[in-house]
Order: C-alpha cells, then structure tokens, then sequence
C-alpha cells in the first residue's frame, strides 16, 4: 500500500528555520490537493498550508508570510519552508493528499521550536 513518508522535523532555535518534505513511496495519481496540517499536545489538528492541482495556495493566519508550501517538479512531493520560527509552532506535522479515489496522510513529523 502506498504511503506518504514526512522527513526534516527536528528541534530548533525560536526564529529558526527548516524545510519539511513529503513524499510517496510509490505512485499516487489525481492528485487534487497537497496539505500540512499540525497538531500541538492537546489541541485538535489544524490545517497549516495547502496548495491545489493548479498551484493555487492558501495559509492559515498564524504562518501567513512566515510559510511557504511548493510542489516538487514532478509534482509527486510536497515541501513545507518554516521561517522565523515560533515556539507555538510546536507541533507533530502531517501531510494530507487528497485524490480522486482517497485521501493519504502521513505518519507525521515533529516540529520542536525551542531556546
């Protein structure tokens, strides 16, 4: 069964950065949407980025400008670009693809912003 595979968490200085990857470990057709969605210790997960088939992309309020979401060129990855890091940024982070047929998620990546 194909699965979405996170990679590039880690711990890092508040103001800091770093890139997230998501790929598949095997081939995943009609694609419509690719996501980043978070989960903080004992909060719901919310929706970070997403970008759409046609490249259109949108952000949650509170990484506005400080995020960014890219499609890999042969658009079977996903990237997430985390800049000036907060310690509310703190959070295991998923990606989501939503296809014609289903919808995957990864297993997740921690994301720890911390002094």
């Amino acid at each position: 069964q194909v699965q979405l595979v996170e990679s590039g968490g880690g711990l890092v200085q508040p103001g800091g950065s770093l890139r997230l990857s998501c790929a598949a470990s095997g081939s995943i057709n009609a694609i419509l949407t690719m996501a980043w969605y978070r989960q903080a210790p004992g909060k719901q997960r919310e929706l970070v980025a997403r970008i759409s088939s046609s490249s259109t992309t949108t952000y949650a309020d509170s990484v506005q400008g400080r995020f960014a979401i890219s499609r890999g060129n042969a658009k079977n990855m996903v990237f997430l670009q985390m800049n000036s890091l907060k310690p509310e940024d703190t959070a295991v982070y998923y990606c989501m693809w939503d296809t014609i047929q289903r919808v995957y998620w990864g297993q997740g990546t921690q994301v720890t912003v911390s002094s």
